[in-house]
């Protein structure tokens, strides 16, 4: 399974700091844009993963389209993905 949300990002005092609006108070960041998003990638893997893991039937947000995001001065949008392997027990 691969899951693609959208990141806001901003870079403040040369650290690139981000959330996904879709996602409640997830958010990343690193000296550099490709450590931002490795780091992103790996709360976004860590969010879905605990959600898919419930108890109850998992509950992930609708992703917003980047059209309906309200960017400030110097965001920028980046999907970031995450693929997951199909494990026992779930439906193909």
């Amino acid at each position: 399974m691969t899951f693609i949300y959208p990141s806001v990002i901003k870079e403040e005092n040369g650290v690139f700091k981000g959330f996904f609006p879709d996602l409640d108070k997830v958010t990343f960041e690193g000296n550099d844009i490709n450590t931002a998003i490795d780091d992103a990638q790996a709360v976004l893997y860590d969010f879905i993963r605990v959600e898919l893991t419930e108890e109850d039937s998992p509950q992930l947000p609708s992703v917003s389209d980047e059209s309906e995001l309200n960017l400030s001065d110097g965001e920028f949008v980046r999907n970031i993905c995450v693929h997951f392997r199909y494990t026992e027990g779930w439906d193909e």
